[in-house]
């Protein structure tokens, strides 16, 4: 069992693992002082104490959860990518969407005000 995101991170493989650090830094530039452990067998990273986002790394994709419906225009970008209703999806086969998942970040630390 994965006790720690370093564990987390060491099992991936590299190119997965590099996807998942980058994710990690706009997380940590948007939401300073974001702290980080594992739930649900994935990373997740919290705000003031309170679950902000979950990211869990599969074999074609990260998975982003839970991303509740979001402003228009940022759910018609999101629209492709998502899968059931708080799910996110960022195919390893595509470029990583760092503003697209900045964006998303913002909107989340945002909404807790």
């Amino acid at each position: 069992m994965t006790a720690t995101v370093e564990q987390y991170l060491a099992e991936l493989p590299a190119d997965v693992r590099a996807r998942v650090e980058e994710l990690r830094r706009v997380v940590h530039e948007l939401a300073p002082g974001a702290g980080e452990s594992i739930s649900y067998a994935m990373p997740v990273f919290t705000l003031d104490g309170a679950p902000l986002l979950h990211v869990g790394a599969w074999r074609r994709h990260i998975g982003l959860y839970p991303v509740p419906v979001l402003d228009d225009e940022l759910e018609a970008e999101l629209a492709p990518r998502r899968s059931g209703r708080d799910t996110v999806r960022l195919p390893h086969a595509a470029p990583f969407p760092r503003e697209l998942v900045a964006r998303v970040v913002r909107a989340l630390v945002d909404r807790r005000g």
